[in-house]
């Protein structure tokens, strides 16, 4: 009996539960679900309304090249605080209407302001969304527009740039600078959770406020930029402050650890600034085809030396295979004469540093030449000739020398030779008939 006296105010709560979903549940009794107008929005049109309401609008333009940068968007103006839920389509709507429980959770966790932008996909064919007053004497307004969006167009513009340029970016110190100061002025917060996880101990239950750390810092970013005029104007004093202070700090982290230095990180980066300029390629372009074909001609463009040279090899494999091996390119005088120069440097330089290492035997070296200070001098840095010696090869070889007065006086008793076998060749025949 006592158990069973217990067990009365249990059912009773499951009894009050089970009423209360059933009452949640339950359909409308002649709400807006059932006959709800819905109201047709048009481009340009600006329509104010006192309570709440239904829009839809439906896309009856297809996307052309001219609307690349075109943005289509829904702003909705009020005088008090409103609640706005976008949906695809009408049906959608009833079934949001319906859905008592959905209404009551989605109410909590949607965000309340006096002024919506709902940005539109270009490609959708309906767009609807829901209206809902949460204050009396609450007017509103809403328009549909379509406009040249300058923003898309800088988006696709840094979008190019971050991909042409990633290479030099990447081992740019200017740029490591600027973008380490940018991440830690838009992610410090997010960068103190990260320092705090790393002290934190492992197994600890402070990791499951840090995973919530993480998304009330994203929720307090989208925040910031949601309000950024305002704070710029309010709280100009707190803001100068922080970028001074985060910048400051930053900028010592940056120079703490340096720029890159290691070939494949620098890689790594590279690439990842080339996929980033793709990604912000493709959502600069309203026309995803025209996006698409975009980001192909420009992959196309960057590479197009590696399909050219290999067309040019197999074409010069074709060709050395039909006409057979050329023959190599003789060199000129003055080609000669500079090679020689260039290699004979080159040499005397590398014996000058091998006798100058550890496994050069010295003593071994200098029993064995006739001078032995000479040699000295030149592993020094001194010239390989005496001043004799080089006397000796202007007289032989130079201007005026005995072995170029040779070369020519052999040049012209084979001239003379050759025009005197000329010159009988064509006389001979005059003499014989002479003769006879």
């Amino acid at each position: 009996m006592a158990g069973g006296m217990k067990a009365v105010p249990g059912r009773r709560r499951i009894l009050g539960a089970l009423l209360l979903l059933l009452l949640l549940l339950s359909p409308p009794l002649g709400g807006a679900g059932d006959g709800a107008e819905v109201i047709a929005l048009r481009e340009g049109s600006e329509r104010c309304h006192t309570t709440s309401h239904h829009f839809c609008y439906t896309n009856v333009h297809s996307p052309c090249w001219r609307d690349i940068w075109t943005r289509m968007q829904i702003r909705v103006n009020s005088n008090h605080v409103i609640r706005v839920t976008q949906v695809g389509s009408e049906e959608e709507l009833r079934e949001l209407e319906e859905s008592k429980v959905w209404n009551f959770l989605s109410s909590l966790l949607r965000e309340k302001l006096n002024s919506t932008n709902i940005d539109m996909d270009l490609y959708s064919n309906k767009t609807c969304l829901k209206v809902e007053l949460l204050e009396a004497d609450t007017r509103y307004c809403i328009v549909l527009s379509r406009w040249f969006d300058p923003k898309l167009f800088l988006v696709f513009f840094l979008g190019l740039l971050l991909f042409f340029c990633g290479d030099m970016l990447s081992r740019s110190q200017l740029f490591f600078y600027s973008a380490g100061i940018s991440i830690g002025l838009l992610a410090s917060l997010l960068i103190l959770i990260y320092v705090m996880s790393k002290a934190m101990p492992k197994k600890s239950p402070v990791y499951f406020l840090l995973l919530g750390g993480w998304s009330f810092s994203l929720y307090l970013l989208q925040l910031v930029f949601k309000n950024l005029r305002e704070i710029c104007m309010s709280y100009w004093q707190y803001l100068l402050g922080y970028l001074l202070l985060m910048g400051f700090v930053s900028f010592g982290v940056c120079y703490r650890y340096g720029p890159l230095e290691n070939e494949r990180s620098i890689n790594l980066l590279s690439w990842a600034l080339q996929l980033l300029g793709l990604a912000l390629i493709y959502l600069g372009i309203q026309i995803r085809p025209i996006a698409l074909a975009l980001m192909l001609i420009a992959v196309c463009t960057k590479n197009k030396d590696y399909p050219l040279q290999w067309i040019y090899g197999v074409y010069k494999r074709a060709q050395s295979a039909r006409l057979g091996p050329s023959p190599p390119r003789l060199l000129t005088e003055e080609e000669y004469r500079v090679q020689g120069e260039v290699e004979t440097r080159k040499a005397l330089e590398e014996l000058r540093n091998y006798c100058r290492s550890p496994d050069f035997s010295a003593w071994t070296a200098v029993s064995r030449i006739q001078s032995p200070k000479r040699f000295a001098e030149f592993v020094g840095g001194a010239s390989h000739l005496t001043a004799s010696e080089v006397s000796f090869h202007e007289q032989e070889y130079g201007l005026g020398g005995v072995f170029l007065e040779e070369q020519l006086f052999e040049e012209d008793e084979e001239e003379d030779f050759l025009y005197g076998e000329a010159a009988r060749a064509a006389c001979g025949p005059t003499t014989h008939l002479t003769a006879d």
